[in-house]
Order: structure tokens, then sequence, then C-alpha cells
């Protein structure tokens, strides 16, 4: 469909639909209101103007414009949201977007942040029209550049919801140029109904992170309602999704397209990526494929890497930029293991000139195992374990299968297996294996969930790949049925001597299964196929991965645990010497997995006293992780001991219910209220609600009026503070942050440095792990510095910043050499030297600031400021060696 006004309509629309299409276009101009401008706060050249846009059917949309630099006309960016945020989610893109060029439009869209509607979930006639009205207004724009009148030059980029209404607008409106989607959709009903099953788990947080079922419209609701209650997809079901979905209008995507899909993505797995990828390359159209780390079960993103690469997607196809580097047809990031210090994965790109799909270069693996005949159990429970909705967005519980963690669980009498040989040689998997099996059951239909595992050679601590599995209903099982499976496209590493192991079970927990009991037989019926498209790592870049553990990773770690079944460690007895000492770490030591002489930290010892704010530095790979989740109890130490009021920490120390935590990540759910979010949060601890000290945790916080609001419509600054609130619940005495300021504005950062400041002012005590060095100078009255697992420095800032003996003296004009001769014979300066910016005077035993300015105001010297001359940066670099 195209909605465009009357003298530009294509062949697309016919009779009745032309003049719905003009008259919504009409109502779109005359509802754009009066503009209200506002300026950037984290770039002054930037500038941003909102105002509320009213569409056709009386929706109002909350809208940004974006722009930057010099006049002249321009390409245009929209620039989506993903389901449950707002245009805030995505305002730092359209920023850099802006900087680099572009005029950039950014929108909440229906029902979501500001703005009115029901949600449609990408309805043509509903979402999708918006955006061509939108492209309309930036038609009309004098800053954005254009093909033809009314035809501006434009992409659209989004993730998640977000990118599947850029696939659908160029599908549907052929004035889109480019578009860049990620991790998101291109069948709707395949993704919630894949083969026939219902995807409930999913689909329930779908719905809920919606604002529940009343916020969608009707005819979804009802939808949803109906299969939820049966827990089988029904065909009207899949035609409603279906026809809401990218695929859709799939042969009518016909523009340069960059699809960026997760490999830890449940919701939305590569298959999505694969199938839009083919339609739209079948149609001519440039198409490049990037299989990130991360996706909607967790993992690394990699913002700043696919942010740049749109960028230059964008750029090659906008601004015909034909030296811009838009990357490789196909490539893929793979985690290489867990760095050299901190235990946080690294990570690599691999890529190639063409997208191999997710079936190239099979090699056959021949799997043994008899006929096995398992049991459907009444009811569908226990269900088997694979990934965990929700909580592994929060958890990294994908990550934790990439570094051969493995978490899942599948309950005997339920499920088949067949295993290969032990493999001779490394063996890197790249897409969807495939395999037939026999299936007859005592049933009319069976659903089957079919998985890989990498088997270690001992043949324990089996590791699913992403967490990944794919269901199958099979009908008319009863007489038997040969069933080809296309199982999860993951990238993944099999070392030799391990083995793939095949099973086929009856239940998995994200999934609806039949609740009547029923027993499966199932028989291999030929090999299993492994692609290997890309066969041994070749990594073309390295990148740092963001600190990928959040605080619901203690749930992660003790459903390890469990499955496992490790009991917990049996705790020293406290130290009555330590029990006002808020940390102690002593000698503290942890190797790497499967090594004895790498270490992630080394024989580390410190101390962190009452009233401190302790700043915990160190480049990437220093050992910051490892020794924060060594103190959170997550992982065991190899050697030493840490002591928190006395008491040695182990995984479970009821200790620990006087450290609070927040790690980059907070989870919340986003149709409830600050406020309900903490409270929900606290019961869920067990703890009476009394000891949360919820007003005296938000009044340190300053949130203010926000509590009340729905958690999606906070900004990235707000959702900071809160996790900070969550993590300040019950007033621990310890309060542990890392990168508590990661992606807020200047503005925000004050309030947080401030908001720390109070905590500790209270007595009680905060260490902060950050990369910013200005704010730990002005936050942190004590560092603690790591390089390489080992412990280079700690003490008070001032002493190791040494800024009380030199000081930089900036002059209004350069100062003649005589001068300084005389500032150099002061008394209380030890030597006087020109700098670049003024003077750089160190001062001798019984100098002082106070002083030496008085001195220089009396010597007629143009001071415009005096600061310490050594930056905590360049102490900082000092002490670990610069890099560069």
């Amino acid at each position: 469909m195209d909605l465009r006004l009357p003298g530009r309509l294509s062949g697309r629309l016919r009779g009745p639909r032309r003049l719905l299409a003009a008259g919504a276009a009409v109502a779109v101009l005359a509802g754009f209101g009066t503009w209200t401008a506002t300026a950037s706060d984290e770039a002054p050249a930037v500038h941003r103007t909102d105002r509320v846009v009213t569409v056709g059917d009386g929706v109002r949309l909350d809208t940004s414009y974006f722009t930057a630099g010099p006049g002249g006309r321009r390409p245009a960016v929209l620039l989506a949201h993903g389901f449950g945020g707002s245009k805030d989610d995505v305002r730092q893109q359209a920023e850099r977007l802006a900087e680099d060029g572009y005029a950039v439009l950014t929108w909440s869209a229906r029902g979501f942040g500001k703005s009115t509607g029901r949600i449609g979930l990408n309805d043509p006639d509903g979402e999708v029209a918006d955006v061509s009205r939108l492209i309309d207004w930036l038609a009309r724009q004098p800053q954005v550049a254009l093909d033809r009148s009314g035809d501006p030059r434009v992409g659209v980029a989004g993730a998640s919801y977000g990118g599947a209404v850029a696939l659908l607008a160029a599908g549907h409106d052929d004035r889109v140029d480019a578009i860049a989607p990620a991790i998101t959709y291109w069948n709707l009903a395949d993704a919630l109904f894949p083969n026939g099953v219902f995807k409930k788990l999913w689909a329930g947080i779908f719905v809920n992170s919606g604002g529940g079922c009343a916020r969608f419209e009707p005819l979804l609701c009802r939808m949803y309602e109906r299969v939820a209650a049966s827990g089988v997809p029904d065909a009207r079901a899949r035609a409603l999704l279906q026809e809401r979905s990218p695929a859709a209008v799939g042969d009518r995507i016909e523009v340069p397209t960059l699809l960026v899909q997760g490999q830890t993505d449940s919701l939305f797995p590569l298959g999505q990526a694969d199938a839009a990828a083919r339609a739209i390359r079948a149609n001519g159209a440039p198409v490049a494929v990037d299989w990130i780390a991360g996706g909607h079960d967790g993992g690394d993103l990699e913002s700043g890497r696919v942010q740049s690469r749109v960028a230059a997607w964008f750029d090659r196809y906008l601004k015909d930029d034909e030296t811009a580097g838009t990357g490789p047809a196909f490539r893929v990031t793979r985690t290489l293991g867990t760095g050299t210090g901190d235990g946080e994965p690294r990570l690599a790109g691999t890529g190639a000139d063409a997208y191999p799909g997710l079936h190239g270069d099979p090699r056959p693996l021949a799997l043994t195992g008899r006929e096995q005949s398992f049991a459907n159990p009444a009811g569908a429970s226990p269900p088997a374990v694979s990934a965990l909705p929700g909580l592994g967005s929060s958890a990294g519980l994908s990550q934790l299968s990439s570094l051969g963690v493995g978490v899942s669980l599948d309950f005997p009498g339920q499920f088949a297996a067949f295993d290969s040989a032990p493999l001779e040689d490394d063996l890197q998997v790249t897409g969807s294996p495939r395999v037939t099996v026999h299936v007859r059951s005592t049933s009319d239909d069976a659903v089957l969930f079919a998985k890989v595992y990498d088997v270690g050679p001992d043949g324990t601590r089996p590791v699913l790949p992403a967490q990944l599995v794919e269901p199958l209903r099979v009908t008319g099982a009863k007489a038997g049925k040969d069933v080809t499976i296309a199982l999860p496209a993951v990238d993944h590493r099999v070392e030799a001597g391990h083995r793939l192991r095949l099973v086929l079970s009856s239940t998995d927990l994200g999934y609806a299964s039949p609740t009547a009991p029923a027993t499966y037989t199932v028989s291999l019926k030929g090999d299993l196929a492994v692609p290997t498209a890309l066969g041994p790592e070749k990594p073309a870049a390295s990148l740092p991965a963001w600190v990928w553990w959040a605080p619901l990773a203690g749930a992660a770690a003790a459903l390890a645990l469990l499955l496992t079944a490790r009991r917990r460690t049996a705790a020293p007895a406290p130290d009555p010497a330590l029990a006002d000492v808020p940390l102690q770490i002593t000698g503290l030591t942890k190797r790497y997995a499967k090594s004895s002489d790498r270490y992630a930290v080394r024989d580390l010892s410190f101390r962190v006293e009452k009233g401190q704010v302790l700043g915990l530095l160190g480049p990437n790979g220093a050992g910051k992780t490892t020794t924060l989740r060594m103190l959170m109890g997550l992982i065991a130490p190899d050697g030493g001991e840490i002591r928190v009021f006395g008491h040695a920490i182990v995984p479970g120390a009821p200790v620990l219910s006087r450290v609070g935590a927040f790690v980059e990540g907070a989870g919340f759910l986003p149709h409830l209220s600050g406020r309900e979010n903490l409270q929900l949060y606290w019961r869920a601890t067990g703890r009476p609600p009394e000891d949360a000290r919820l007003d005296e945790a938000l009044e340190i916080a300053g949130l203010g009026d926000a509590l009340a609001r729905a958690v999606r419509t906070y900004s990235q600054g707000m959702r900071q503070r809160l996790a900070i609130a969550q993590a300040m619940l019950g007033l621990p005495d310890l309060l542990i942050l890392d990168e508590p300021t990661n992606g807020l504005d200047p503005p925000q950062i004050r309030e947080m440095r401030e908001v720390m400041i109070r905590y500790a002012a209270a007595g009680r005590t905060v260490i902060v792990s950050s990369h910013l060095l200005a704010e730990v100078e002005q936050t942190c009255t004590h560092l603690v510095v790591m390089d390489h697992g080992r412990l280079v420095q700690a003490g008070p800032v001032r002493e190791i910043v040494g800024s009380g003996d030199t000081l930089l003296v900036g002059t209004a004009r350069p100062v003649d050499a005589p001068v300084v001769e005389k500032i150099a014979a002061l008394p209380g300066v030890a030597s006087a030297v020109r700098a670049d910016d003024g003077l750089v005077v160190r001062l001798d035993t019984g100098g002082s600031a106070r002083r030496l300015i008085a001195d220089l105001v009396r010597l007629d010297v143009p001071v415009e400021s005096v600061g310490p001359h050594r930056r905590l940066e360049d102490a900082f670099l000092t002490l670990i060696g610069d890099p560069a």
C-alpha cells in the first residue's frame, strides 16, 4: 500500500483506497502543529525539534527531528524504536547520524511513549502508513535532499519492532531508498508459531511489554487470547500475523538492505534474516547479512560497531559515496574465549564475499542410536529447559553457552538422544544442521523439540549452542512419518574430541505442548548434515565486549549450580577484627579454566573503609569484572579470600544481604511504574517490606515524580537511576556499581555523581568501576588500579594523581622569560617553566596554590586558570602504560 498525495500515487492504490490515502495525507499536513525547538544536551551542534503529529485517524505521534552543521540539503533517515520503547531509546544514534550529515526523524510508534492509539503490530493501515506520512513531511523540509518533488532521499533503520517497520516501509512505499533492520522478524507468524507450535513464553512477554492485551487492537487481543487458551495456533491467527509481516510484501522490497540479526535470539532467530535475505536478493537489491553476538536472549549487541556499519551503509546508498566501506556481504561475530584478564567474552569478526545461506557446504556426520520411545507427560510437565525468555536477556544465559557453560535441562524418559563419533578435528558449524527422522506417536499429533548439543570428551557438561531449539508439530504421527528437521541456525565451534548429540524432547519451557499424555517413538533415517560454510576462524577485527552480565546474573549462576548439582561451599568463621571493615581482599587469585599458568586475577590485595567511594580502574582485560564476580559470590576464587564486614564470601553467603549491586543492563517490566518495579523486586527477595527502606533509597536516587510513571516512558538516565535505587533497596552498607553512567548525557552523569557522593556521605561505602576517568576523579575518594589481573596501585585519589605539588597556570598571553625566572625564584616554588597553555609550576615544601596566585597577580601575570597539572588520565596511563 502506498500512502501519498494524489499527484504522486502509484499503481498500488485503486478506487476508494486512493481517496483514503489522499485524505490521510491532507490530515497529516494539517495536523503538524507548532514546532518547539530545543538543543541537544550532548552536542550543541545538533539541533532537535520536538512536536506532536496528528495523523489521519486522529492518532497523535510524538516526534523529534535532528539536524546539524551548515545549511543545505542532505539525505534523511527515519529511526524506529523497539517494542515497548519510545523515540528516546534511539536519540543517541539519531544525534550521531545528524552529526554525520543526515536529517533524522524519530518517533514513538502508536501506543508507545507519548503517542496515542492502539498497538497494531505494524499494521499496514496503521504503523506502516504512519511511516509514509512522516516521509510526506520530510519531503517538505528545506534541509532534506529530494530525488524529485515530494520524494526525499531517505533510509529507514530500527531494531526488533522498528526493524520490521523498516522492511515494511520499503515494501509499501517506493520512496524509501535504503534500509538497515536489526534483530527483527520476516514472518511474525513463523516467529511466534514456528512449525505450528505456540511460542507461549515469548508471546506472553510480548503482550505484557506492550502494556497488556487491552493496549492492542481488539482483533489482535482476541487472537492472542484464543491461541493462549488453546495452546494451538489456528489458520486465522497465522493469516493475521502474516499480513502484518514484511514477508507479505517481500517481492516489493527492492532497496539496498543491511540485515543485522542476533545469534542469541530465541524470539527472532537467524532463520528470519535468512528468509529476508533470500527474498530481497531475488528482487535484485544489494543485501548484506551481519550476525551479531547478542540478541533478545542477551549477549553483546555490538551497538557501536553496528551503528557505524549502518552509517556507512547509508553513506554508500543515500549519499552515493562509493568510497564508503559497507563491509562484507556476510559477517559473523565469534566468541574467542575470555580474553586476557577479566573473564569477559572476547569477540572477533569473520566475513565472506557472498552470503552462504543456512545450509552451505554441508558435512555429513553419522549418528548412532537405536529406535527410542519416550513420554510426553500429562500436562506437559515438568518441561525441559533451553532458553529462559525474559530472564535470559538479563542474565546472559545464551552468552554462557558460548563460553562452554551448559545450563539446559532434559528430563529422563522425556527425550531421545543420538550421538556422533568423537570428532577427529575441529568443526566450525555455521548455519542450520539438517536431519531426517521417523516419528511415530500414540496420539494423532506429536510435538517435538529438536536440538544439537556439543558434548565434551568425557560425555559430561553438554552445551546447547545459543540455547536454541527447533519445535515441530508432526500431524498424522499415529501411522508414522518421516520428517526432515532444519535445526536452529548457529555459529559454533566444536573442538576435536567432542561429539554432537541430537536430542528430541517432548517438552520445552518456552512453548505450548500437548497436555494429554502420549508416547513418541523416534528413529534415525540419515546422517546429520552440518553446514560449514566459513570453515575455521579467520578473525577480521577484534572488538572489546561490553560487560554482559547483569544483576539477575545471580539467577543464571543459581540455575547452573542447580543443574550441575554443585554444593555450596562452607564459609570460614567470621573475623571479629574486620567486623567494621566493608571489604578486605587478600591474595585473591583466579586462573582461567583449564589453565595452570594463565590468571584472570593474581595475588590481589586491598582494603576499603567506611565512607569511601572507591574507583576500580583498569584497561579491558585487567581483571575488574572477575574481581566483582568473586566479590558477589558468583564465581569462586582459586586462592586468597574476600571478607565483607569480616565474613568470608562464598556463593550464597548471608553477609551478601548487606551488599547492593548494579551491573549494566538491569531489567524492568516496562508497563509497571518505577515504584511498582522496585516493590516487585523487593518482594522477590523474600525479606520483610519494612526492611526495604524504599523511600530513603528513592530520596538518594532523586527520581521524584517519575516513580509514578510507567518505566517504558523513562529516558536512559531515569532507567539508570531506577537501577541504582534498586541496588540501594535496604540501604546496603556496601554498594557496587559497574559502569553506572553508561549511556547518560552530561547532566545525567552529574546527577549520578551526586547520587554516589550522597550515599557514601551517610557512612556507607561505594565501589564503582568505570572507564570515565574524569568522573572517577570528581567522584571517588580512593582508587584501586589493576592491570593484567594484578594490583598496580591503591590509595587516595589525590596521592595517585599527585595534584598537590604541580600546577598548570593558564594565562591570557605567553609569559616572558624574565618573568618566568622571577616566578621560579618565589618562596615555596621549586620550579617554573613555560607551557603551551601558560606555566607549569612545581611547588616546594611550604608552597600553596593560594600564595602562588597572590604572587602571580603581584607580578602582573595574566592568570586565567589554576589547576592540577596531572589529571587522573595522565596518572592512569603512567601506571598501566599508554597503549598508543
